[in-house]
């Protein structure tokens, strides 16, 4: 959800805001609509809010929270997280829509969409490596099990023992409901895997397996491997993404309910 949020005007929480009656909000936006979890960041806010009123805005509690969910596995805090976020007071589905990258995005298009943001090529494969946790809707990905060229046939790119898997898991292309792990290894598990699978030409996204058809990319895959360096990375990238266009100052505001503007 922090990813969500950053790559739409910044980090500033617009995520997080209900449609009204004249907008339609991001979360309504089809990338967001598999988002979870909106309930426990309001929950977090409301406790918040008793102990320290208009002090911590809902962008640095999703921050905190992306942190926390991962350090959770290790017991311990796996980066600092710089606060002082100020929440936005906009929300536009057609904007989610234009800036959250697609899971059908080509290299060329996945590395524009983040030089957009200000990040490299190095932060694209690195927090692309967060898909070692969640999971992908069928209609995301089935297109490459049935329909890649047009043609009723199957990403060439894909493994074929994985891409039958799938195939029994996703019945067609128009398959909304069913859900498989994006890492088919340790999916509960914050680690290297998605590398190791998408090196194995098991990415489940058509994005995922672009990675591999760079070299630059393809090599920091490779690199991505060793765990020491994929943590040591991932804590450099997501510090740089969150502080994507951050309202600071009297910009924007504290709002005291994260689903909807003072």
């Amino acid at each position: 959800m922090h990813f969500h949020d950053c790559f739409v005007r910044g980090c500033d929480g617009s995520v997080l805001l209900n449609s009204t009656k004249n907008n339609t909000a991001e979360k309504e936006a089809i990338p967001n609509l598999t988002l979870a979890g909106f309930d426990v960041i309001d929950d977090i806010k409301a406790e918040v809010e008793k102990k320290c009123p208009g002090v911590v805005s809902c962008a640095d509690i999703l921050a905190l929270a992306a942190r926390d969910s991962v350090s959770f596995q290790f017991k311990r805090s796996t980066w600092k997280v710089l606060t002082g976020r100020r929440d936005g007071t906009v929300s536009l589905a057609s904007e989610a829509l234009a800036n959250i990258p697609s899971p059908f995005l080509n290299f060329t298009a996945l590395q524009q969409n983040f030089a957009n943001k200000g990040l490299s090529v190095r932060d694209l494969v690195v927090l692309s490596g967060a898909h070692t946790i969640g999971v992908g809707h069928c209609n995301a990905f089935s297109v490459r099990l049935y329909n890649f060229s047009g043609k009723g046939d199957q990403d060439p790119s894909l493994n074929s023992t994985y891409a039958a898997s799938l195939k029994n898991q996703c019945k067609n292309l128009t398959d909304n409901t069913t859900f498989v792990p994006m890492d088919p290894i340790t999916p509960l598990s914050f680690d290297t895997r998605y590398f190791t699978v998408l090196r194995q030409r098991r990415g489940l996204f058509e994005s995922d397996a672009a990675l591999l058809t760079n070299p630059n990319s393809a090599s920091i895959t490779r690199e991505m491997l060793n765990s020491r360096r994929f943590f040591k990375s991932f804590r450099t990238s997501i510090k740089r993404m969150g502080a994507i266009s951050v309202l600071t100052g009297k910009s924007g505001e504290i709002r005291k309910v994260c689903s909807k503007i003072n």
